[in-house]
């Protein structure tokens, strides 16, 4: 395996076990902050913890002839959206782990500052009985034919957040910490809009994560409007009015505590599906729906431990 100049993401696979893993080339100095928070997400002390959904780092090596750069094995992972959610359940598990993963990381004093759709993933082995190749996610890994996919519900995935680049851990007796740097993938943070003016980031990240809901799943389904009071909470114009994670995890435990089984079990339907597509993809979704309550799948599909 050959690490370019150019390259900084790439899959190879692990020789102890065979399966694949992902490397991401970075700069010592400049990528220092995602080295150190991967680590201590990574630790011995955070890493089997169930509510860690920060990517984890397998190991750390040298890159050949340039002691500037190092690499980072992390587990092989796949945009968190592909293959699309297909249950009320499905989204809401989602939703779940993407705040219970926020709510870890600031519990542990770190703020993420750059939560947006392409930084969350999810280990995609679940879904894939025979796993897919890298460079054409449509065939088999030794391209021997078309690859076939699982549901959510019927193999449960855990999704991570990734990129910690940009992230910083603070110290919990020190003053509230005030942030100069305005980057971000999500480019309609309020904050950012007040250029010059130190925030929070905390109530950023809560933003993030509040508008990666917002907008990839309120505004483009139908279906999930028991989660737009809270979802309107995380997303308010003045940070300050913007709860704290541990009170969005809170509230949404409420949330769920009211969903039935029979909801949770519901189809998630596009807003503008067409009416033949819509009558097509029910047919499909009762039989599938069907298989699940005779095989006991939990409609909140949450993976194990």
């Amino acid at each position: 395996m050959e690490v370019t100049q150019g390259t900084r993401v790439m899959d190879a696979v692990r020789i102890s076990d065979g399966s694949i893993v992902g490397l991401k080339k970075v700069a010592r100095v400049d990528d220092s902050a995602e080295i150190e928070i991967g680590q201590f997400f990574s630790s011995e002390a955070l890493k089997s913890d169930k509510q860690n959904h920060s990517v984890p780092i397998y190991d750390i090596l040298k890159v050949p002839d340039d002691d500037s750069m190092t690499i980072l094995v992390m587990p092989f992972l796949r945009s968190y959206g592909d293959p699309s959610l297909q249950t009320v359940g499905e989204s809401v598990e989602l939703f779940r782990q993407l705040f219970e993963g926020l709510q870890f990381i600031h519990t542990n004093h770190v703020a993420h500052r750059d939560c947006h759709s392409f930084n969350i993933m999810m280990d995609p082995r679940p879904l894939y009985p025979v796993m897919y190749h890298p460079a054409n996610d449509e065939m088999k890994y030794d391209f021997s034919g078309k690859v076939k996919h699982f549901t959510r519900t019927a193999q449960p995935v855990k999704y991570y957040f990734i990129d910690f680049g940009l992230s910083k851990k603070y110290d919990p007796n020190g003053p509230a910490p005030l942030e100069t740097e305005f980057k971000s993938g999500d480019k309609t943070i309020p904050e950012f809009k007040r250029y010059g003016i130190p925030y929070d980031p905390f109530p950023t990240d809560v933003y993030c994560v509040g508008n990666i809901v917002n907008t990839d799943f309120l505004t483009k389904y139908r279906g999930l409007e028991f989660m737009q009071p809270l979802v309107a909470d995380m997303i308010q114009e003045d940070p300050t009015k913007r709860p704290t994670m541990n009170i969005v995890v809170s509230k949404f435990d409420g949330i769920l505590s009211h969903l039935s089984r029979s909801t949770l079990r519901k189809r998630l339907v596009r807003n503008g599906e067409g009416s033949i597509m819509k009558l097509l993809r029910s047919i499909r979704h009762e039989w599938r729906k069907a298989a699940y309550i005779i095989g006991r799948k939990h409609p909140l599909p949450t993976p194990p431990v």
